[in-house]
């Protein structure tokens, strides 16, 4: 660990912390519906969009209403996703010639972007064309992040109505979110990535002659475009199989720092949006203190264990950190904070290999995924998230005082709790219960690159990250198997449907709910109580529900490791 490893931390903490303000200034314009600098431009196009479809932009939709729309949406984003995956080899823009993908390949991938996880049992040069790149899974990139951010706000408009029956229009705020936000951000993005030296084509892969004299092909295509949003929406999803780590999607440190400052950006902005829509924008900066606590631990241990690497190494004279699975060109410190940032979003996005990781540093990303994600998270999905954890906090808090549970000022009842309880115990529910069907079947035993705890973890991984939405992965497992397609797709099914569905009746709970005003026996939630209360029930119910599964493998790889045992 040195100084200027430190100073690359806190420099992206506070560009994230600047950002926040200004951002959510914009989008709490947006979603109410105010003007903005982009208005007299964008405004013809979405007036359009809503006549073409039907749409009365001044018509509210009830919760349940609202979460249909939203479900049927998702419907159709399938279709389309596993349509043209199967039908690949007869579209146009395949200049490499690639055939259709198989049909439980297309389902698993289907479901994982229309989830906004995009976790990949391909690689993308080998398999997936420029159309299906752009058509299926850039296309979903855009509208499952708009997807999250919209349901952040349904619920957000939940605590700050009163007496009301409705959360807004799934159609008008999906719609305002990616044409006012998403593809605004993407466009400049897009460029900036071009400038860095990140391919946008459609021009065909290249043959080019290596030093030796050796014939290489050298995959290309509408790459920037891609990163774009895969990064700024928490998608995560590699246009080449070696994700962030190729240097076609991630070339030089500057494109490092603002991909990572990208995945954090705009679910940090929602916590400011929160605040600005309850009328205290100081509730926003608590739910963001409370997640950089919880950030910064975690990177902390990370970047520790990353820099003092493994015995093992230390006796062979490899010094300097663990550098396996890791870009030159980024190092230690990037590479560690790169993992913590991209699982504590829903991102997935790798720019090192977490199967090389230490024990340790390892187990963070792990933890950070295992605790929902709420640490920013997904954008959107984070906020909500954590919204569910401060609800059970206020109810702890209104048991230890004896006062009915208050939050933004509305009464926290059973309903509320048991939705959140709900919505919470349905994650370790996947990632244990198919992790434990997973590591005593034979057919999904062979996939495991390594036995004993290591593997056990990589099994683990994959569960985590499929039911959190997040989508990295410990690489060292075979995942395109018939077995590890279904079950992997149902993890991201229910891992984000059976989360969101109990959010949003808490939505709709809390909009129907008479706003109360503080009193004196009201429970603060700006300062530092708050924040330490919350980060107490996060890890405590973490410490009950996520902790024992998750310490078994990697901590008892860690001190094999310190004893000099490889696994």
């Amino acid at each position: 660990m040195t100084v200027i490893g430190w100073i690359q931390i806190l420099l992206y903490c506070a560009v994230i912390v600047a950002l926040a303000k200004p951002l959510g200034w914009y989008m709490t314009r947006v979603f109410n519906g105010e003007r903005t600098l982009l208005s007299p431009v964008l405004r013809p196009v979405e007036a359009a969009i809503y006549w073409i479809g039907g749409v009365d932009e001044r018509r509210e939709q009830h919760w349940l209403t609202y979460t249909v729309a939203m479900l049927l949406f998702h419907v159709g984003g399938f279709l389309i996703i596993y349509g043209v995956m199967r039908l690949q080899a007869v579209l146009p823009f395949n200049p490499a010639g690639q055939s259709a993908v198989a049909e439980d390949l297309s389902f698993n991938t289907a479901i994982s972007f229309l989830t906004n996880t995009n976790w990949q049992n391909y690689g993308g040069e080998s398999t997936i064309s420029y159309l299906v790149q752009m058509l299926g899974l850039t296309h979903q990139n855009f509208l499952s992040a708009a997807t999250g951010i919209v349901l952040a706000i349904a619920l957000i408009r939940g605590f700050s109505r009163a007496s009301a029956r409705t959360v807004g229009n799934f159609w008008v705020d999906i719609t305002r979110c990616t044409l006012y936000v998403l593809l605004p951000l993407c466009i400049i993005y897009t460029l900036f990535l071009v400038w860095q030296g990140i391919p946008q084509t459609l021009g065909p892969y290249v043959e080019a002659t290596t030093l030796e004299g050796a014939k290489q092909t050298i995959a290309l295509g509408p790459v920037a475009s891609q990163v774009a949003i895969k990064m700024l929406g928490t998608n995560g999803g590699g246009f080449f199989n070696a994700n962030a780590a190729h240097p076609f999607e991630n070339p030089t440190a500057l494109s490092n720092f603002i991909q990572m400052l990208s995945i954090f950006a705009l679910g940090a902005a929602l916590t400011n949006v929160f605040g600005r829509m309850v009328g205290n924008q100081r509730q926003g900066w608590a739910l963001l203190a409370v997640m950089g606590v919880l950030f910064i631990a975690g990177v902390a241990i990370t970047y520790w264990a990353e820099a003092n690497g493994t015995t093992t190494l230390n006796a062979l004279g490899l010094t300097g950190g663990n550098m396996e699975g890791k870009e030159v060109r980024f190092g230690v410190v990037a590479s560690s904070l790169f993992a913590v940032i991209t699982t504590a979003a829903s991102c997935g996005a790798v720019n090192a290999m977490h199967d090389s990781f230490t024990a340790l540093g390892g187990m963070i990303p792990l933890i950070n995924m295992q605790l929902g994600e709420i640490i920013v998270g997904g954008v959107g999905a984070g906020l909500y998230g954590m919204l569910l954890f401060v609800v059970l906090a206020i109810f702890v808090a209104g048991l230890m005082v004896g006062r009915t549970p208050e939050y933004v000022g509305k009464k926290i009842e059973a309903r509320e709790v048991k939705m959140a309880m709900l919505a919470i115990l349905v994650l370790p529910l996947m990632y244990l219960g198919w992790t434990a069907v997973a590591v005593v079947l034979p057919p999904a035993v062979a996939s495991m690159a390594n036995a004993g705890p290591h593997g056990f973890t990589e099994v683990l991984y994959a569960y985590t990250s499929a039911t959190a939405n997040n989508g990295s992965a410990f690489a060292g497992l075979t995942g395109n198997t018939f077995f590890y397609n279904l079950t992997l797709a149902s993890s991201m099914f229910v891992g984000r449907f059976f989360m969101i569905i109990p959010a949003m009746a808490i939505a709709g709970s809390l909009a129907q709910k008479k706003s109360i005003p503080p009193s004196a026996g009201t429970f603060p939630t700006t300062g530092g109580l708050f924040v330490g209360l919350v980060v107490g029930v996060i890890l405590i119910i973490g410490g009950l529900t996520f902790f024992p599964a998750l310490a078994l493998g990697p901590i008892v790889e860690h001190l094999a490791m310190a004893a000099g045992t490889v696994f």
